[in-house]
């Protein structure tokens, strides 16, 4: 047996170690694992990390916090398929701005 998978899945954290050594504070540090903890996810899930967070940044002021594990990367390819999400994405002005006409990860309605 060997564990080869798990090293290399831990081989981010290694190395970025050095980097996050002195983050400002623990809150600091709290903040960036929950981010590394999140782009992980978004790659073990084959997500693209820019085109799932400014989409996550646009539904999550609105969204009910009863159905927050929806917007988890686990669970984004169902969520991002409803309709309703697709209307909310697409009337976001914030959005649109970071979107051009030929972004590759765009989601059209």
């Amino acid at each position: 047996m060997h564990n080869n998978i798990s090293e290399r899945q831990l081989r981010r954290q290694a190395v970025g170690r050095k980097n996050w050594l002195f983050l400002g504070s623990d809150f600091g540090g709290e903040a960036n694992s929950s981010f590394v903890t999140l782009l992980a996810s978004c790659q073990l899930h084959e997500l693209e990390p820019w085109a799932y967070l400014r989409d996550l940044f646009c539904l999550l002021p609105d969204w009910p916090v009863h159905r927050v594990l929806e917007l988890a990367p686990a669970y984004w390819s169902k969520t991002v398929a409803n309709e309703a999400v697709q209307r909310v994405l697409a009337a976001n002005i914030f959005r649109q701005a970071t979107i051009g006409p030929s972004d590759p990860h765009r989601s059209t309605p």
